[in-house]
């Protein structure tokens, strides 16, 4: 569990906000456009979002960019996608390096081009000394793996007995505090795999906007909304 920060007018924010990029497939179709088009506005998107976040004091920004199940899609989605986070990296890294920000990555490693998993280490090393923002990219992430893996992980140490904390310290990023608040765009009402552990408690917001017109004023809706929650973790309401 997690404890909220407070910016400088005393308002409840989250520590840890995670985001579910939903809708660009269909934000494209509404404009009579191809999906990877869709894609390129929410990466865009993205872009802007880091320096929102970083604005509003949020230490911890994970979005959910590409899931486990996510690579059924069409091959042609699949290496558009693919491409587009590679061109991203490529051209980005140095901007949100710049916002004081650290680039992480969550999820498997298998599956991943080998050329873009390098990027991603590279991204990674190169920001690793940044310290106002964690921005966690999950790129083949599902919660259900996570835990399988970190099962896994500790069954080949040995062990046979195993706590909550032992789960935790086997997670893919063990450092980074448990969402406090999850969004979702696009209007759909479901987890869809997405830090299940980790949200036990997390708070969650559905917006029916598609995420490439989630813009600032839709990210200060949805944290209004979470400032004014009573968050009691199972516990009576003093």
């Amino acid at each position: 569990m997690t404890t909220e920060n407070e910016n400088e007018n005393n308002k409840k924010i989250p520590k840890h906000l995670a985001i579910i990029l939903d809708g660009n497939g269909r934000w494209a179709k509404k404009r009579h456009l191809p999906r990877l088009l869709g894609h390129r506005a929410g990466l865009r998107k993205l872009e802007n979002m880091v320096r929102l976040v970083k604005r509003e004091g949020i230490r911890y920004f994970s979005v959910y960019a590409f899931s486990t199940e996510n690579w059924t899609r069409p091959k042609m989605e699949v290496d558009g996608l693919m491409s587009l986070f590679r061109f991203y990296i490529r051209h980005k890294v140095e901007e949100i390096k710049a916002e004081g920000a650290r680039i992480r990555f969550c999820g498997r490693k298998n599956k991943i081009p080998e050329d873009l998993l390098e990027q991603m280490n590279w991204a990674e090393e190169y920001t690793k000394d940044q310290n106002i923002l964690d921005f966690i990219l999950c790129i083949n992430y599902g919660g259900r793996a996570e835990i399988i893996d970190a099962v896994n992980k500790i069954i080949d140490s040995g062990q046979k007995n195993i706590t909550e904390e032992d789960l935790r310290k086997n997670f893919y990023l063990p450092d980074v505090p448990d969402p406090d608040l999850i969004i979702r765009t696009s209007g759909e009402l479901r987890l869809s795999n997405f830090w299940l552990w980790e949200s036990a408690y997390s708070e969650y917001y559905f917006t029916d906007t598609y995420w490439p017109d989630f813009d600032e004023a839709e990210l200060k809706k949805a944290l209004e909304d979470y400032a004014g929650r009573d968050r009691r973790y199972g516990g009576l309401k003093k």
